[in-house]
């Protein structure tokens, strides 16, 4: 059993935007909660921020807000998740979901994620809820 749900990016801005995009299990998985959000969320924004790639207002304000709108717990990065990348198969290349889905496992969260490649790797400890 999980300890709760990992948001991943994507899910963090389609649910504070447009909720009505995410499936029902995933809505469900955000109400019941306990919600977590990982400061990789946090710095994936700001960076797309700063490209302008993504217009979030000041992502520092973006960030707090989140983690409000969800009750969510912070998630910082530790060694543990780095380590756990090197164990991931080579689905994807994208560092940042990559560093999640290892936080993930490493935490015992289920991913909430509406990408579809992250579902490949769902196993016996990764729960996704897409």
């Amino acid at each position: 059993m999980s300890l709760g749900n990992l948001l991943d990016t994507s899910t963090t801005l389609i649910a504070l935007l447009r909720p009505d995009e995410l499936s029902t299990k995933a809505r469900n998985a955000i109400l019941s909660g306990p919600n977590i959000l990982s400061v990789v969320t946090y710095w994936e924004v700001s960076i797309k921020s700063m490209k302008g790639n993504l217009n979030v207002g000041d992502p520092r304000i973006w960030w707090l807000d989140a983690l409000d709108e969800f009750a969510a717990t912070p998630l910082l990065l530790r060694p543990q998740h780095i380590g756990g990348i090197q164990a991931l198969p080579p689905i994807h290349k994208d560092p940042f979901d990559r560093v999640l889905i290892a936080q993930a496992i490493a935490e015992d969260l289920a991913l909430v994620s509406a990408d579809s490649q992250i579902a490949h790797y769902a196993t016996k400890k990764l729960k996704i809820i897409r």
